[in-house]
């Protein structure tokens, strides 16, 4: 057990929390190899540009995410549904989704969307801790569904049940677990879900998702949402794309990056346009280990959703674990200076180390445990929570502005903050636990984009979002895009059969109808036959019968007298 403290304000300009400081840091080399071989692969692929979308565009995308704004109509037979639950590391959520029938277009997604409730809310809920909590008693992984699983079936229809997907993906929190306690949990999970409730769920459905999914999950999520996935000629930015062996490049719209920050990982991931030179055969391989291709359309024939996108996930490198590791750090060195000046400072409330990312007047106690870019950046969770909670500039990114608001914050007492987060100043979304490590976490957030990815400070083209057109953008939607892409080409199988047999039909009885009359004249002569067969049977039983009745005289008897 360790005392904390915030340094008085005298002491306060001689210990920095780790804003703007003139070299790199140790901790953040593999975030800055990382961004280095991003760079070499951005570079690699040519873009053009094109003429703005027109006005009616605008107008007609306008009234459709208007029209996502309203209460799901439940009471609709052809809305089909699909849960996501997000077990991450410092909790859960459950997230219903709702999507029409597909289109009939080969090359269109479905048009998924989150489901919201008779008065329009989205349909999540969260419950805390993670449930890599469960690791010590698995056997209780499914009671601690419970409450989510229970959420999502009330709002989806009883009729829908059996035919609803429910998905687990874990993430980071149980990544951090023994292959033998992870398998528990899923074994649980596996077992006695199906016992409770009737969605679709089987053992595929329960996994351990790599950094590399859940990056590019997040990308999928946050281009669908912006429209980047519908391949329209008027739009405003395109890219030209060379795949695979193609010989001629695809034209199609820019997409955008993505920043995740989650409690326990961090992970960025960005389409690659073409293959760039590597100076090195090691380069290259580094490079192809960094990259997913895939194909998000309904049909692997298709390769006009074809995506190559480099991903990278940090393991340790989210907000909560990077603190824990910032504090074992301090504690370590606070030890270590005990020993050598035989101090016993961080050991009572008497002589608190001193933690310069802690607001002035607030204590608190540790237990020790065992080149610039040619495109946008959308930072979701940290990068957004960081950024608008308490400092209120959620939105387009400014490092100045960031900066000031950020030394301002950590400036300021323990009795101030607390003041104006009872005032209602902060955001609903904050509470104590934002309020003590806001500072850190800001002096985090700039360093990893900056020294970390090597951002310029004047960047123009990062934004921090949780609502994107009124949306909430998750990774959980990009995984039901990526889990459900083969749905329209079995529809379209199914419509196709449909087809196929109506037209062998009225090829038989409509157009072909001497065929249809010869076998009617077939039948009826039948039928005449049988009945006139089955008359002379009739007959002949009479006859036998009446014979049975005539009686024999003896001779002589029959003469007349």
């Amino acid at each position: 057990m360790a005392r904390i403290a915030a340094p008085c304000p005298p002491c306060r300009s001689a210990v920095s929390c780790g804003f703007p400081v003139p070299r790199q840091r140790p901790a953040l080399l593999g975030l800055s190899v990382a961004a280095g071989l991003l760079l070499l692969l951005l570079l690699a692929g040519p873009r053009r540009w094109a003429s703005p979308p027109r006005d009616g565009r605008r107008n007609e995308r306008y009234v459709a995410r208007m029209e996502e704004l309203a209460a799901t109509d439940t009471e609709d037979p052809s809305l089909s549904y699909g849960v996501v639950v997000d077990c991450g590391s410092s909790g859960s959520r459950v997230f219903v989704y709702v999507w029409p029938p597909h289109n009939g277009h080969p090359h269109d997604l479905l048009d998924i969307r989150q489901m919201r409730d008779r008065g329009s809310r989205p349909v999540v809920m969260k419950v805390k801790p993670g449930i890599s909590a469960a690791a010590a008693t698995p056997e209780r992984a499914t009671a601690y569904l419970r409450p989510l699983l229970r959420y999502a079936a009330a709002h989806v229809p009883a009729g829908k049940h059996k035919e609803t997907p429910l998905y687990v993906l874990c993430t980071a929190g149980m990544r951090l677990l023994p292959d033998r306690l992870q398998a528990a949990i899923l074994e649980n999970l596996v077992k006695n879900v199906p016992l409770e409730f009737d969605f679709l769920f089987s053992e595929s459905h329960a996994e351990v998702i790599s950094g590399k999914q859940e990056g590019v999950y997040a990308w999928i999520g946050i281009n669908f949402v912006l429209g980047r996935f519908d391949h329209e000629d008027e739009e405003a930015a395109v890219v030209t794309v060379a795949l695979g062996d193609q010989v001629e490049s695809l034209v199609r719209k820019r997409t955008v990056g993505i920043l995740d920050m989650g409690g326990a990982s961090l992970q960025i991931a960005y389409e690659v346009p073409g293959s760039g030179a590597f100076s090195s055969p090691q380069q290259e391989e580094a490079a192809k280990s960094l990259l997913a291709e895939f194909n998000l359309g309904c049909d692997v024939q298709h390769t006009g959703h074809v995506y190559r996108v480099y991903v990278n996930t940090f393991l340790g490198f989210g907000g909560n674990f990077a603190r824990q590791r910032y504090e074992e750090l301090v504690l370590n060195q606070t030890y270590a200076h005990n020993r050598l000046h035989s101090q016993k400072t961080g050991l009572s409330p008497e002589t608190p180390f001193l933690d310069p990312c802690l607001p002035v007047g607030l204590e608190d106690t540790v237990t020790r445990g065992s080149k610039t870019l040619n495109s946008e950046f959308y930072g979701f969770s940290e990068f957004f929570y960081c950024t608008e909670d308490v400092l209120r500039l959620g939105g387009h990114y400014s490092a100045r502005a960031f900066i000031s608001a950020a030394q301002e914050y950590c400036s300021q007492s323990w009795e101030v903050l607390t003041q104006r987060f009872q005032s209602g100043l902060y955001s609903a979304h904050a509470d104590e636990h934002r309020l003590k490590y806001q500072c850190f976490k800001s002096a985090w957030m700039y360093q990893v984009l900056h020294q970390g990815f090597h951002f310029p400070l004047d960047y123009p083209s990062l934004h921090t979002a949780q609502l994107v057109y009124d949306r909430e953008v998750q990774w959980t939607l990009g995984a039901i895009l990526y889990k459900t892409r083969f749905l329209p080409l079995r529809d379209l199988r199914q419509e196709s059969s449909r087809q196929a047999h109506t037209s062998w039909l009225r090829l038989s009885f409509v157009y072909n109808h001497y065929l249809f009359f010869a076998c009617i004249l077939v039948v009826g002569l039948a039928i005449v036959l049988y009945l006139l067969r089955l008359r002379r049977i009739h007959r002949r039983q009479l006859d036998l019968l009446w014979l049975d009745k005539v009686v024999l005289l003896p001779p002589g008897q029959g003469d007349l007298p």
